[in-house]
């Protein structure tokens, strides 16, 4: 199918409004993970509004929307969950109201990613007027709690609703880069127990905060010099995010002490490894620590309870397969120059998509990485546009590159 690049972006941009007023009335309802009812049901709508075919909501709660009857799947996914405001001090506008000017619209939720929803469904909107339907069914889908287990919803997606595409778009920030992998990451605790005694003679007690000190040091320091690196997603990191102890009072000697561990995953390490070289640390061997991985067991805003392991999997696509060279070559028709191929910092449901189910998921996405979960988070507008462009036009560009590969 011949596509006119001109056409296409000239829809996109006489879209900006529509777009704009539809990302403002997300960014208008709080939505939390598992408690996004409300954002789900207005994305509906507005699916419903501008011609998708069919629109489901599936029973963990995810908005499935499908246009075209092909038999090449292709998927775009935006999660429309976001994390609370924080300190409401730090924020010069309310978050929710947010603010709207010529260039930028700003609010919870604009960057991290709800815009990304905004230029997908009217993506969808340029394909139907444009004709530009093929031998492929596009599946637009709001997907929930990925800010609390990003992947958890594409599993319930992929497992339980027995939908697998060819390949996924996501749209999470990428200031309209093009981005083809990121980090993994896991949740892992350390427990440490001691033994309780009255605070006025601490020497007859094992003082469980005391045996957590030299594991702290010690995790620094592997932070510091003792991970993997890769040239493209760079290196493996571990921080300590949180430290609790019990104790029978504050008058008590602490009986215990465990601390939370964000680690991202480079290429080449995994839930294994990452584990075995936390247990090998002579601090952790001393105090007889106890290493696990954190599970995720809340329940999605339907009641659907469904547990994992908080194990994240890296994943980077290459360069040169046909889902890159297809998203590049769509670029540059639309925007008459290269891309900028990069990739994440933070986590996406890629780690589902790609990460643990092997298909290939790709990035492409309004706003900057930088605006997510901070105050003050704001998008451009004409991200809006440029990635409604892009994303319409996507699909005949992967269709042409496979009809090529024959």
């Amino acid at each position: 199918m011949k596509v006119s690049f001109e056409e296409v972006l000239a829809k996109a941009k006489s879209y900006k409004a529509e777009m704009t007023k539809f990302l403002r009335d997300m960014v208008a309802i709080p939505s939390e993970s598992c408690q996004e009812k409300e954002v789900v049901l207005r994305i509906k709508e507005e699916m419903l509004k501008v011609g998708f075919d069919r629109v489901e909501i599936d029973p963990m709660g995810n908005v499935l929307g499908y246009l075209g009857h092909g038999k090449h799947l292709i998927a775009m996914d935006a999660h429309i969950d976001t994390v609370g405001i924080g300190e409401i001090k730090n924020w010069k506008f309310d978050p929710y109201k947010g603010f709207e000017d010529d260039v930028y619209i700003g609010g919870r939720g604009t960057s991290d990613q709800e815009g990304g929803m905004a230029s997908m469904v009217y993506a969808a909107k340029i394909i139907k007027d444009l004709g530009l339907e093929d031998d492929y069914t596009l599946l637009v889908t709001g997907t929930v709690q990925e800010e609390d287990c990003d992947g958890l919803c594409w599993k319930y997606i992929i497992e339980e609703d027995k939908i697998r595409p060819e390949f996924v778009v996501s749209t999470e920030p990428t200031s309209c880069r093009i981005y083809r992998g990121h980090r993994g990451r896991m949740e892992i605790k350390v427990n440490v127990r001691g033994i309780s005694c009255h605070g006025s003679a601490p020497e007859r007690g094992d003082n469980a905060i005391y045996k957590m000190a030299p594991i702290i040091e010690q995790i620094k320091e592997l932070n510091e010099h003792g991970l993997a690196y890769d040239p493209f997603l760079g290196k493996g990191t571990v921080t300590i995010s949180q430290i609790f102890h019990k104790s029978p009072s504050r008058c008590a000697v602490a009986d215990g002490c465990w601390i939370s561990l964000d680690r991202r995953l480079t290429v080449g390490e995994n839930d294994k490894t990452s584990i075995a070289e936390i247990e090998a640390l002579p601090a952790v061997k001393a105090a007889k620590a106890e290493v696990s991985m954190y599970q995720y067991e809340r329940p999605s805003y339907t009641g659907l309870n469904y547990p994992i392991e908080c194990y994240f999997p890296t994943w980077v696509i290459p360069e040169d397969s046909i889902f890159c060279q297809s998203m590049k070559e769509g670029y540059e028709g639309l925007f008459k120059k290269e891309p900028i191929i990069d990739k994440w910092t933070f986590s996406t449901n890629g780690v589902s998509i790609m990460g643990r189910y092997g298909i290939p998921c790709i990035g492409f996405g309004p706003g900057d990485e930088k605006e997510a979960h901070a105050p003050n988070e704001k998008t451009r507008k004409e991200d809006l546009v440029i990635c409604a462009a892009m994303y319409a036009v996507l699909p005949a560009m992967y269709l042409k590159h496979l009809a090529e590969k024959k």
